[in-house]
């Protein structure tokens, strides 16, 4: 494959990508499907965002916002069986039964790790060891900006970190473990090694004092547009949208099987950071994953991230010092 130019990279050599909005397939139907399925991504965020902004205290609490992320996911995997982005992404029971597991594995395992070892907990560290409080002056700020704050902030510190991932091999090893996905679903954002899923959730936010209805104002705006990245459906996509917000389309290419791809559209919510940055490129890619597109199974994501160290120092080790050295029974 010849690949294409995109900037000073050659994208497309090792796997076929689909480069530029005007190449990728529009939704196919009547105008009433062509009509849904082109604003139902912005009018769900406003419907979100609304909805926060208004609701009483007796129900702005997170019990209802996990509630609402269920029901939210579940009409989108309805979606996926309306209006499929590719036959071959179709979900099959086997696919179903893995993210499940790592669904209830984030919303109990990592969520309670994170509870004593995650950046809040970090950064009630910092501030009590130099001595400093949180910025309060923030709370003075309208609470519509205050929520774009704390997700902006949030996603800035994601971008970071998910660029590292790709560029630090030990930070590689934990996060390959998602690139070995061979489709997009709903639920495929869950599916990872554990230590990488604590990683990529490391923010800075707690640094920051905000109104407590901002935070739920802003978990709904990461959600309303940050859920489309994994997610099997065609979408007439709104130029804005698609220029503000990173999409199912731009993740695509980040999971794709060619290398230059996948080193692009590092941000989970604004892909104008990477636009910023210089990372961003346009486009769709159906083939995914690692090795061919060879799927790991549970056990192997959950061991190949300390297996793989291990057996790189192993290697290192036999090479300076010889055979004798770190003896391995079995495999």
């Amino acid at each position: 494959m010849d690949g294409i130019r995109v900037g000073n990279r050659i994208i497309g050599r090792q796997a076929p990508v689909t480069i530029g909005w005007e190449n990728i397939p529009k939704v196919e139907g009547g105008p009433v499907k062509r009509f849904f399925f082109t604003y139902f991504q912005p009018v769900a965020l406003l419907a979100l965002i609304l909805f926060w902004y208004y609701a009483p205290n007796s129900i702005a609490k997170a019990s209802t916002a996990i509630w609402i992320s269920v029901g939210f996911k579940a009409l989108l995997l309805v979606l996926e069986w309306v209006n499929p982005r590719y036959e071959s992404w179709k979900l099959t029971w086997k696919e179903m039964v893995t993210d499940l597991f790592y669904v209830g594995l984030g919303y109990t395992l990592i969520r309670y790790v994170d509870k004593f070892m995650g950046s809040d907990a970090i950064v009630e560290y910092i501030q009590g060891y130099f001595h400093f409080g949180k910025l309060h002056w923030f709370m003075d700020l309208p609470i519509l900006l205050q929520a774009f704050l704390i997700s902006f902030i949030f996603d800035f510190g994601q971008y970071w970190m998910h660029r590292g991932m790709h560029n630090w091999y030990p930070l590689w090893l934990p996060h390959s473990v998602h690139h070995y996905i061979t489709q997009l679903n709903v639920n495929k954002g869950a599916v990872g090694n554990p230590l990488e899923l604590f990683l990529i959730g490391l923010g800075m936010g707690g640094f920051f004092d905000f109104v407590p209805r901002a935070f739920l104002i802003a978990g709904a705006m990461t959600m309303g547009i940050s859920v489309y990245q994994h997610i099997n459906v065609r979408f007439n996509t709104p130029r804005w949208w698609r220029y503000l917000f990173n999409t199912v389309e731009h993740h695509s290419l980040h999971h794709s099987r060619d290398f230059e791809a996948s080193r692009s559209n590092f941000s989970n919510t604004y892909i104008f950071i990477d636009r910023i940055f210089g990372t961003c490129v346009d486009g769709e890619a159906e083939l995914l994953g690692m090795e061919g597109g060879r799927r790991m199974s549970v056990r192997e994501q959950m061991t190949h991230p300390y297996s793989e160290a291990f057996r790189i120092i192993r290697k290192k080790y036999r090479k300076r010092f010889g055979t004798q050295v770190l003896p391995v029974r079995g495999r």
